[in-house]
């Protein structure tokens, strides 16, 4: 007589998997990936806030001190010396140890750096504190890449880009005129002592909750399969374990020239160069372009900053939903994520014509324009994404901001030079716009097919 057939507990456990399986495949898909990019979206803010203050700071700050306008060149280009400098060991460091931690050390020394500027008596102590600055905001935009490539798949990476890149252009136009009165009622230390401040906290926060999307428990299987579909979850283990025992990055210095020789790195490189010269301009001189060549008081001043801003933070949103419903629509990467940049660039380059007008009403719709047309463009770190090799996306947004933010170094020097030399800021208007439309050129000849690097030995 035949005995019936008994179910092993190993058959029941592979039915319970089957069962599980099917139950998240057919689960509504979470949306943890959008409180991710809150948490990036609101450290980015705070980053541009940082290294913005001085700039607001400066017209009060530069006659309590006695500065001129080559010094405050010098002053405003400082932080990116060391930013710059500290872009690819900020890169290994985040290849080593992880988005978390990375995110954390950064921001809360970075807001330290701030808070300290407050304090300061002097030229020298300004100097040290902004160098400073640079080296701990370094690894903040290679982790804000690591973090999209490992949360978003690539159809929404420009959304994602956008999203947290217009934190840089949010708070300062809605914290513009609040700093501003602050700066009025209680001088310009408490600028750093408020911000600082801020930053400390947040960091804080971050700690507690960012996590990798495996160990995320707001992240279910349906979105975690959305987003590996799509070219995400790059790094396959979980957080602790990653702590436990990091991976080698197998990074050698001779890999910088090898990603070199690639167009597509060289390009964006160059034209991010060029969209940053204008971005640097608003974060620096702007206040004290509006205070001098503008003659305006600091109500005027403060009201008159939130237009760009808004516009500038209008155009990265627009030039990210654009890119990626480009994408959507069957149009290649080189379509998509090129064609607002390019056009943003084109665009940027007539803040000339701020100097051919007398109105003030103009003057801020055209640096409105030419702001807005920047945010377009700024979705170079998408490309980032998409052309990084395996393995090395630290290093190479590490290699790509730094060569960016080469405009943080030459543009506040170069206005600084011209302004105190001519007297005016019709030479560093001029200087700015045909930075953009090299940009722009160099997108169009220079990139090429947007692909993935791939090293060969």
């Amino acid at each position: 007589m035949p005995q019936p057939i008994q179910s092993s507990p190993s058959d029941a456990n592979q039915q319970s998997g089957a069962n599980t399986k099917m139950s998240t495949s057919t689960a509504r898909r979470s949306n943890a990936r959008y409180q991710i990019l809150g948490l990036l979206a609101v450290g980015t803010m705070i980053n541009y806030l940082d290294r913005t203050v001085l700039g607001i700071a400066a017209p009060q700050l530069t006659k309590e001190l006695g500065i001129n306008a080559a010094m405050m060149g010098l002053l405003f280009s400082v932080f990116s010396w060391s930013y710059v400098a500290s872009q690819i060991p900020g890169g290994l460091f985040l290849d080593r140890f992880g988005s978390k931690l990375t995110y954390f050390l950064s921001m809360t020394f970075w807001s330290l750096c701030t808070l300290a500027q407050g304090l300061v008596h002097g030229i020298a102590g300004l100097f040290v504190f902004r160098l400073g600055l640079g080296v701990s905001e370094a690894p903040c935009f290679p982790t804000n890449s690591r973090v999209v490539a490992t949360w978003f798949p690539q159809s929404e990476r420009a959304m994602a880009t956008g999203t947290y890149t217009v934190g840089e252009y949010i708070g300062l136009a809605f914290f513009s005129p609040f700093l501003f009165m602050l700066m009025g009622a209680f001088g310009w230390r408490s600028l750093f002592y408020v911000v600082g401040g801020v930053g400390i906290v947040f960091g804080g926060i971050w700690w507690l909750l960012y996590r990798e999307p495996r160990d995320h428990p707001s992240a279910n299987q349906a979105e975690l399969d959305y987003i590996e579909a799509g070219g995400g979850l790059t790094q396959r283990h979980s957080s602790a374990a990653s702590a436990a025992a990091p991976a080698k990055s197998g990074f050698e210095w001779r890999t910088i020239g090898r990603l070199l020789k690639h167009r597509q790195l060289t390009g964006i490189c160059l034209g991010q160069f060029a969209g940053n010269s204008t971005l640097v301009f608003f974060l620096t001189w702007f206040p004290t372009y509006l205070a001098t060549e503008r003659h305006m008081g600091w109500l005027k001043i403060g009201f008159f900053a939130i237009m760009p801003f808004i516009a500038a933070s209008i155009g990265v949103m627009f030039g990210g939903l654009f890119s990626d419903w480009l994408l959507r629509r069957g149009k290649s990467a080189n379509v998509a994520r090129k064609l607002p940049i390019i056009a943003g660039l084109l665009l940027a380059s007539t803040i000339i014509l701020a100097n051919y007008v007398e109105s003030n009403v103009a003057v801020i719709a055209i640096l409105s324009v030419a702001f807005f047309a920047q945010g377009m463009a700024a979705l170079g770190w998408t490309l980032v994404s998409d052309i990084a090799p395996e393995g090395l996306l630290g290093v190479t947004g590490g290699i790509f901001n730094f060569a960016a933010n080469l405009a943080g170094i030459v543009t506040p020097l170069v206005v600084g030079f011209i302004v105190a030399a001519t007297g005016s800021f019709v030479g560093a208007l001029v200087f700015i716009g045909i930075v953009a439309l090299i940009g722009a050129l160099s997108y169009i000849f220079i990139v090429g097919d947007i692909k993935r690097i791939v090293l060969v030995d």
